[in-house]
């Protein structure tokens, strides 16, 4: 098991060359950037101020799902329903406020839904031993019908005397002129990777992915720390629909569909292993950044928007079996 431990934590005792070299993550960032080069030097709109304000507060909304998502992945599991636990969260918030609450009440309401969506999941997986596909894509439909019963399925675009102070929350920028949700992703980022790297939780999750066996059989709370991470994958959901509720103006039951596609790509294209034991939450905002710069790059090339999955989907394999390979010559 401390083999298995070590190889997930990060194996501390290489060197930080051949970490960055072996690091999926890293390469993800290259094409990133290489990326980013090409289009700037192709297209006259892809380098500007508004463009790239627009990217980075894009992808932000994936970006802060997937650092959940990959606390998840690290254990082995998976997490379909985090798009329909927006939506709900989303409407839950928005519903609340129309009402006439206030942003505080209304938060505190979508949290605890996300809360309350997430200790589901994670019972049903930990304590029930259904598995994780089944319950969470359970979960994706619960959670979508629940949000058109709370809004009679209609649009909701008015929330009560706090309404400037929420789209003022998820729309302004008022640190430099930096986006806020770009902020709150920051912060959600360096917080995840910090209980990644240096907390027993964070050793503990790394240790049910590589070995849940042996987790088990050495005293790590295994069944606590599942039902904590599908919370956490949950509360993520949440937070990103809280913002995006703000950033938008207005709710609908078609908000977040399809997005967890697109959390669990960011996640496996930034170095989370779907068999478990391997992710940060440097890779995940790496990987959201990578589909959003390939999403944004279609328009200004002129390229129908259809390619979007194809693109997406082979760098999804191609980041599988760098995994592949890595681990083929690991074993070697």
């Amino acid at each position: 098991m401390a083999i298995t431990l070590d190889r997930a934590v990060g194996q501390r005792d290489r060197g930080w060359v051949s970490f960055l070299l072996a690091s999926q993550a890293f390469w993800v960032l290259v094409a990133v950037i290489l990326a980013c080069v090409f289009l700037s030097a192709t297209t006259d709109s892809f380098a500007t101020a508004k463009n790239l304000y627009n990217i980075t507060r894009n992808f932000t909304f994936v970006a802060i799902i997937a650092l959940g998502m990959t606390l998840v992945i690290i254990t082995g599991g998976i997490d379909l329903s985090v798009g329909s636990v927006l939506c709900l969260c989303s409407m839950v918030l928005a519903v609340v406020m129309h009402a006439g609450y206030g942003i505080e009440v209304g938060i505190a309401a979508s949290i605890g839904t996300a809360l309350v969506a997430g200790a589901f999941n994670g019972v049903m997986i930990a304590y029930l031993g259904f598995p994780p596909f089944v319950i969470t894509l359970g979960m994706l439909s619960i959670a979508r019908s629940l949000a058109m019963v709370a809004s009679n399925n209609t649009v909701v675009f008015e929330f009560g005397p706090d309404h400037d102070t929420l789209l003022a929350l998820g729309g302004g920028a008022w640190f430099f002129g930096i986006a806020n949700p770009v902020l709150y992703m920051i912060v959600l980022a360096l917080l995840t990777g910090f209980v990644l790297r240096w907390t027993r939780f964070g050793r503990y999750v790394f240790a049910i992915g590589g070995n849940e066996h042996a987790a088990t059989l050495t005293g790590v709370p295994v069944r606590r720390i599942k039902v904590a991470v599908y919370m956490i994958s949950a509360l993520a959901a949440g937070i990103a629909g809280i913002v995006q509720t703000g950033w938008l103006g207005a709710v609908t039951t078609n908000i977040g569909a399809g997005m967890e596609l697109q959390v669990i790509a960011a996640a496996v294209i930034g170095g989370a292993n779907l068999a478990g034991g391997a992710g940060t939450a440097s890779g995940a905002l790496i990987g959201a950044a990578l589909i959003e710069v390939i999403r944004n790059s279609l328009g200004l090339l002129g390229i129908n928007a259809f390619w979007q999955g194809t693109f997406i989907g082979g760098a999804i394999v191609l980041a599988v079996l760098f995994d592949r390979i890595r681990n083929f010559r690991q074993s070697e």
